[in-house]
């Protein structure tokens, strides 16, 4: 049957404001960035790993009628979508630093956990991410 996980999909309320982010700070890149017409279709992937896409997309048709977008445009802001992005790290603390000098606003410091180190944050859309250092 299946054999692997291609894509997944968060809200961003603006695309290019996505891109600024998600590969100006957080250092992803751009894997497609395409007009369909009826929406942009914009992905993004960790550098050297372009089989695993995050496709940033914004609420609204085709997919939602327009009083339904503005409903999930509003629990994107709240952080209330329930989607999550969880990246690894070589370095915790080293990537936190790195990203701390690039603006990124954190919502949990570099923790130990019983699984390794990790922390938090969210995009400028509310939208949650950690990255964790497994232990080895």
């Amino acid at each position: 049957m299946f054999n692997a996980i291609t894509h997944s999909q968060i809200y961003v309320l603006d695309q290019d404001e996505a891109l600024d982010f998600y590969v100006g700070k957080l250092g992803l890149e751009v894997n497609t960035d395409a007009d369909l017409g009826f929406m942009r279709w914009l992905t993004v992937n960790v550098p050297g790993d372009p089989v695993r896409q995050v496709l940033l997309t914004t609420p609204g048709p085709p997919a939602l009628s327009e009083e339904t977008a503005q409903q999930v445009r509003e629990l994107v802001t709240k952080g209330a979508t329930g989607g999550w992005l969880i990246f690894s790290t070589d370095d915790c603390r080293k990537t936190y630093e790195t990203l701390l000098g690039r603006g990124v606003e954190f919502t949990e410091e570099p923790t130990e956990r019983p699984y390794g180190i990790d922390c938090g944050l969210r995009d400028p859309f509310g939208n949650n991410i950690r990255f964790t250092q497994l232990k080895s």
